[in-house]
Formats: structure tokens, sequence, C-alpha cells
């Protein structure tokens, strides 16, 4: 098979290989996906450079975890009907050495989830790490429905697919951006209310919108927000951080305290094993009735998959992705 991978940690350019590499076979309770979209998050740049402390922890690795495609192969105890099924693919290089960058990829039989004819196989690539993180974000702390949940970089892989799946529950949506100019970008149609970082008092903003206080804050910076997110939280309110840009954020601790504040602190590998299931269903079931979209900032061919990580370390707005050929 074609794919791409890379025996040390370093630049795009610098490591990552695209040849032919031995077909993957599914063991017990696996199936074998052929690959027609590949999802690149920020995960795998960061895994592939090295960062916050990660390691090879494999001599080998075929990057990216998400993906669209059909089940081609099933291993013993995989019901053989699933052959020819279309399916979207999350989780592929947690804890695995080989992951969807590749015209095959191998995943328990779980995580090959039924993708609706109806849907395109860029949406399917796109909701493994970005969908199951915003669905933990939106739900990990009980129901939205009639409450006001903030989320913070709405135009990102992460923040888009939480407005979405906050709005699909019932809740009311606010959003940040960091600049004026990002605002026209907005889906209205999903965010109430959307204010850019950059003017003069964005929390005094969110306030006049809401001056009760929002209920749950989806963070994506938390070293940057932490006193903005404090100044809009309601009593008891959640943050849900997945990122952040320092790695020791100063936070106003006793004003937080005196809010009754929850932090919940969000690790996209190590999710319950009950909760990505969960997520799994809804985002599908979301998908499937056209409450999530997504936005395709970039595609490239697999051979270009360094441009593709240089381009996921840009922060560019919309989603990734790599086509395979067949």
């Amino acid at each position: 098979m074609l794919a791409s991978w890379y025996d040390e940690q370093g630049s795009a350019a610098d490591v990552l290989h695209v040849g032919e590499l031995p077909d993957p076979r599914p063991g017990p309770g696996e199936v074998r996906v052929r690959v027609t979209a590949s999802g690149v998050n920020p995960g795998d740049t960061k895994k592939r450079l090295g960062r916050l402390g990660s390691s090879m922890l494999y001599p080998r690795v075929i990057p990216h975890s998400d993906a669209a495609g059909v089940v081609d192969a099933v291993g013993e105890g995989v019901d053989k009907r699933r052959a020819g099924e279309r399916v979207w693919v999350y989780g592929a290089q947690s804890y695995r050495p080989f992951g969807t960058a590749a015209q095959y990829t191998v995943v328990s039989d779980r995580q090959a989830v039924p993708l609706p004819d109806h849907l395109s196989d860029d949406l399917g690539a796109s909701l493994g790490i970005p969908g199951i993180t915003a669905h933990r974000a939106v739900f990990a702390d009980g129901p939205v429905d009639g409450k006001f949940v903030l989320v913070h970089g709405v135009l990102g892989g992460v923040g888009s697919l939480a407005a979405r799946l906050a709005r699909w529950a019932g809740a009311t949506v606010l959003a940040t951006v960091r600049h004026n100019a990002d605002l026209d970008h907005v889906d209205r149609a999903v965010v109430s209310h959307a204010v850019a970082l950059e003017q003069e008092d964005p929390a005094a903003a969110i306030r006049a919108y809401v001056p009760q206080g929002v209920d749950r804050i989806i963070e994506v910076a938390l070293s940057d927000n932490a006193d903005l997110d404090n100044t809009v939280a309601a009593n008891n309110a959640v943050i849900a951080a997945y990122a952040t840009r320092s790695g020791r954020p100063q936070l106003p601790f006793w004003p937080m305290l005196f809010n009754n504040v929850t932090l919940r602190l969000l690790g996209s590998d190590d999710f319950p094993a009950q909760a990505v299931r969960q997520a799994v269903r809804d985002l599908t079931a979301a998908a499937a009735v056209g409450a999530l979209t997504i936005d395709v900032g970039d595609r490239y061919p697999l051979e270009d998959i360094a441009k593709a990580h240089d381009r996921v370390d840009t922060a560019s707005r919309g989603r990734v992705l790599l086509t395979v050929p067949q």
C-alpha cells in the first residue's frame, strides 16, 4: 500500500516519508478500512515534533487518527456483512503505531463507525478527535438544553463542532474569535452572539448579552482567557479546557473559588469508554440530520503530507484533509 510514515521525530519535511509498505491485515475483532480521506489534527503534528514531552513510542509511526473510507476486510469475530460499508474512523493512532495516512488502516470494529450514505467523506474524516473532544467539552457535565454556552475559538476544528453540538442540544451559543475580521465567518444560524477578543472589553460585551453569566465555557486557550472566563461565568459554571498556550497557566484562584467555578481538563486519548461511545452515537445522529457541518480549509494529496502538516501548524482556519489515492 501507499503510505506516509516517520521513524524519528522532527520537522515535516525532514522526517515524513511517502512510499510502499505492506498491506495490513485485520486481527480478531478488527476491520481493515480502505481510506479515502485522512484528517490532520494539531495533535498529529505535535506527536511528530515531540512537543508536550511526547516521544517515539514505536519504531515507526503512520500518523493521523481520523479518516473516512470503506471496510474492505474483517477479522475473526466481526460480522462479515461489514465488508463494503462506508465508515468514519476515530482513534486509529491512539496507542497504536499505524494511523490513517495510508491506503489502508486497521482498527477495532467499534472504531469504524457507519457513515450514512448522504454524508460526505470530508465530514466523516473530520469527526474523530475534534468531534469527540467537542462532545466531551459540551456534555461531560450534563445536558445543555436551555443553558448559555460560550465557545472560544469557534472557527477552529473543535470549537466549530462544539458550537453546533451545543445548538443541536438546545443551548444558546455565544462565541469568540481572535479578530474583528473573523466575525464575518461565524455561522449566525448557530451562534447567537459573537465577540472578537481584540476589541476593547470582550467580557463586557458578553455580559451585556448574558447579564447573569454563561453556564458552560469551551476553552481553547486557558492561559489567555482565565480572567475573562471568570468574569463572564455564572455561579457554578464549568470551564471545559482542551488546550492552553502556556503550559502553566495562571488562574484567578480566589475569584474562581467564590464563583464556584468547576475546571474540567480534557485529554482526548483517555476519555471514558462510555463517553466515547455516546459521543460517536451523537455525532453520527447530529451529522445525519444536518446539524454538523465542517469547513474544509485545505486539501492535499497524500504525497504532500508534509505541506499538510505545515499548514496545520500555522493554525489555519478550516479542516486540513489528505486525499488518499485508490
